[in-house]
């Protein structure tokens, strides 16, 4: 059964919303629901991989600078290796 649901939410951020569910053919109603169900779903929850106490142990054990960004230095990285 559905049930209106009424959001206040930025301008700006409702029409970003409106063109990526245009963008990916579908609506902002099912992308939105889709995400809660998502956030929701206790049995996806249960299923998280849990660090392991090797990795527990490594985090926080460097700091990146705070301009620091990830994915231009994988991009990088992969550039390197396939070019």
């Amino acid at each position: 059964m559905n049930t209106k649901l009424t959001l206040v939410l930025e301008k700006e951020v409702i029409q970003k919303a409106k063109d990526y569910a245009k963008q990916k053919n579908d609506s902002l109603s099912n992308i939105i629901e889709n995400y809660l169900k998502a956030l929701t779903n206790e049995d996806v929850k249960k299923e998280t991989v849990k660090a392991s106490p090797i990795v527990k142990s490594l985090r926080g054990s460097f700091k990146l600078p705070k301009d620091f960004d990830y994915k231009e230095e994988l991009i990088k990285a992969i550039e390197k290796k396939h070019l």
